[in-house]
């Protein structure tokens, strides 16, 4: 099979190795999608190219082509979607109880179960109820994820923030009721605050200060974004206003699995779509042009997919 590897900054390469043979407790999947995920980003631009190549794809959906002896709920050719890794690839193993059908009628590229099944794992440890004022801020890929997730739950009021104005207009047409900059705030939104709930989707901390300033006092500010790279310092006048900060990172792989059955059915019901986030297609040889699609984030990007 081919597989692509990271092998220093910026630099993947593309090998040729036998074939995986999947474990007792395995599924062996031919991968026909693999999304390409901002938590990558700072090993492709920073991979040392004296340490071993770094195998990338978590974000997979695909065809099974063997079955381990365990495994037995799959068969060959079912499709599958799920919890991986080493998905930049033509052939991935994959646990047998972390993964799920794709939805009938549904393609791979906009099923792809793990990226959507975090967003609602976080959103679930949150108090999302009909007719609260919500804000989602940052309208990328994961902002316009949870705007979806959101409005099946009849928000009062759904706001977004981002400074560019395309993700703005294409939030808008997911279902946003208002869509505004962080520095055009409406002075109704400033001081205390006013929203019931706060999703932040950006992962830089301008992003969380703006978040926390739009959380009325005892609200909740749900940190979704990925801060796992320098500082994310937290606003301590959330702390004066008892607002609850809910940490949106999922550890536990259970977790994230019940949440796929959530969501693999509300894509197989249209009521969450992948159309309008998937935007870039790329093969396997088309690794780092994909993450580098990612790092300008052009006007036209939110979500860039490899396909077979």
């Amino acid at each position: 099979m081919r597989l692509s590897q990271l092998v220093g900054p910026r630099t993947s390469k593309v090998v040729s190795l036998p074939d995986p043979v999947p474990a007792p407790d395995q599924v062996l999947v031919e991968v026909l999608a693999c999304g390409v995920c901002t938590s990558d980003l700072s090993a492709w631009r920073r991979h040392d190219p004296g340490a071993e190549p770094l195998r990338l794809g978590h974000e997979i959906a695909g065809r099974v082509v063997a079955v381990g002896a365990h495994a037995t709920r799959w068969a060959v050719g079912d499709l599958v979607t799920g919890l991986g890794g080493e998905g930049f690839a033509d052939l991935a193993v994959m646990d047998a109880n972390a993964v799920l059908p794709v939805p009938t009628g549904i393609e791979p590229a906009h099923a792809l179960g793990e990226p959507v099944a975090v967003l609602e794992e976080a959103l679930s440890r949150s108090p999302v109820a009909t007719g609260l004022r919500v804000a989602v801020v940052g309208l990328g890929f994961m902002g316009l994820g949870l705007v979806q997730l959101v409005n099946r739950h009849a928000p009062a009021r759904l706001l977004g923030v981002d400074p560019d104005p395309a993700r703005r207009r294409r939030a808008l047409s997911l279902g946003l009721d208002e869509a505004v900059a962080p520095d055009g705030l409406p002075a109704e939104y400033q001081g205390d605050g006013r929203m019931d709930l706060v999703l932040e989707a950006t992962g830089v901390t301008p992003g969380l200060a703006t978040a926390g300033s739009l959380v009325r006092p005892f609200g909740t500010l749900n940190v979704i974004g990925y801060h796992h790279a320098g500082e994310a310092k937290m606003d301590m006048d959330l702390w004066y206003k008892g607002v609850t900060v809910v940490n949106g990172f999922c550890p536990d792989r259970t977790r994230v699995v019940a949440a796929m059955v959530t969501t693999l059915d509300l894509i197989a019901q249209r009521r969450f779509s992948y159309a309008p986030l998937v935007t870039h297609r790329y093969t396997l040889d088309q690794v780092d042009e994909a993450f580098a699609s990612m790092e300008d984030a052009g006007p036209d990007f939110v979500k860039g997919v490899l396909v077979a």
